[in-house]
């Protein structure tokens, strides 16, 4: 879109650098400038800094607004944009900054100074670095700062922050899953109390309450105002209803749907009130008067199944499909053997004779097979038509194909099975 012609892009611009910290500069030179782009920047101690281009245009008046930030007070210029020998120094600076990180904690321990150095920022033309230190009292850290200027060589900022303000610049992911509320877009570090986990029905667990930064969530405050609101309605100081039945105990309050639940004494079922209920049988025990129970119970409304709008298919492929089905065909069977074993013996035997029995029911009604025993003899079918039995002939078989003789000829040969005259 063509802009107007006495149109004024707004001068100023947000450029951010590194553990989301933002600042203002001037582009006097109207340089044009994109979101994300490298810029070099002027430092109020002299020299340059390079950071990412964050805001531009009237977003960035309506920033300074919320900042309360004029006009009048931004002083620091925009140079350029980043070249390559820029970019590259600003690189080698920034990969420093873990090794002088861990060399400054071993420093500050080695003087036994209560504090903990918990990130560093080098400038861009690596002249100077600002450690950012968190401690719960006053340390005197000049004794580190001359060793730290000795061991790096180049001008050294002590800042201390607190805890929010090291979760912020160190970042991360919390419980919900987004990342960081204090790294992206929070500015405002308001005061968080345990009363507002309270208002909201919430446990007390400080393990789920407190973030990353070890004090309570700054998200409890987010919807605190319409849970004060919702809260005007609710009665105080209704821990029981006196009937005739008994003295109901409240265990449960919906705020929102202005529902609270009672019980009576020995009794697991759980009896919902809407507040107005609540209020008149309130009413009526400062009056002296018990009623003869809680009265009309709301009905709750039962959730509606939901209807998908497409299709599950979780469950049409077994999550089996790729392994190995022979090797669990083997496990399986070895562990069916080994229970076979381990199974106790209950006709009160002993373990030998239970372990040499056969797994096989079969193979123990059949007659057992003695090899290599004599014939016994044959009654011939012609007498009578007897003929012997089938297992004693599959015997005889056997032992005359073991005990054939040498058909070679040589000494010892059979006569029945020398070979047979030609004609």
């Amino acid at each position: 879109m063509d802009m107007p012609t006495n149109y004024r892009v707004f001068p100023i611009v947000e450029i951010k650098f590194k553990g989301s910290r933002k600042d203002f500069y001037l582009n006097n030179d109207n340089i044009y400038l994109e979101a994300g782009e490298l810029v070099v920047t002027e430092t109020a101690t002299g020299g340059f800094d390079i950071g990412h281009v964050s805001v531009t245009g009237e977003l960035v008046r309506m920033q300074m607004t919320k900042r309360r930030v004029n006009e009048a007070d931004v002083t620091k210029k925009i140079f350029r944009k980043a070249t390559s020998a820029d970019v590259d120094k600003w690189k080698a600076a920034k990969d420093m900054e873990w090794e002088t990180m861990h060399k400054a904690r071993t420093l500050a321990l080695e003087l036994g100074l209560q504090m903990k150095i918990s990130d560093v920022d080098y400038q861009g033309d690596k002249s100077k670095a600002t450690f950012y230190y968190t401690a719960e009292g006053r340390v005197d850290f000049r004794e580190l700062i001359k060793r730290m200027a000795e061991s790096f060589r180049i001008r050294i900022e002590m800042r201390q922050i607190g805890m929010r303000q090291e979760a912020s610049r160190l970042g991360g992911i919390g419980s919900c899953g987004r990342e960081l509320c204090c790294s992206t877009w929070l500015t405002d570090f308001k005061t968080v109390s345990t009363s507002a986990a309270r208002y909201q029905n919430l446990s007390l667990n400080t393990l789920k309450l407190a973030g990353q930064c070890g004090k309570l969530k700054c998200c409890l405050n987010y919807e605190l105002d319409t849970y004060m609101d919702a809260l005007k309605h609710i009665p105080d100081n209704v821990n029981y209803l006196k009937t005739e039945k008994g003295d109901a105990r409240l265990q449960k309050t919906d705020i929102f749907k202005k529902l609270m639940w009672f019980s009576y004494p020995g009794e697991e079922n759980w009896i919902p009130l809407h507040i107005s209920r609540v209020k008149e049988i309130q009413q009526l025990n400062k009056e002296g008067i018990k009623p003869e129970d809680l009265g009309e119970i709301v009905e709750l409304e039962e959730k509606a199944a939901k209807v998908l709008d497409y299709e599950n298919v979780v469950g049409q492929d077994s999550l089996t499909r790729l392994d190995d089905r022979s090797r669990n065909r083997n496990n399986n069977n070895n562990n069916s053997r080994n229970n076979r074993n381990k199974k106790p013996n209950q006709s009160g035997g002993n373990q030998q004779q239970q372990q040499q029995r056969s797994p096989n029911p079969q193979r123990q009604q059949q007659p057992p097979v003695v090899r290599n025993a004599p014939a016994a003899p044959q009654a011939e079918a012609g007498a009578d038509g007897a003929k012997p039995a089938e297992g004693q002939r599959n015997n005889n078989r056997r032992n005359n194909r073991r005990h054939r003789p040498n058909r070679g000829g040589g000494e010892g040969s059979g006569t029945g099975n020398q070979p047979k005259p030609q004609q």
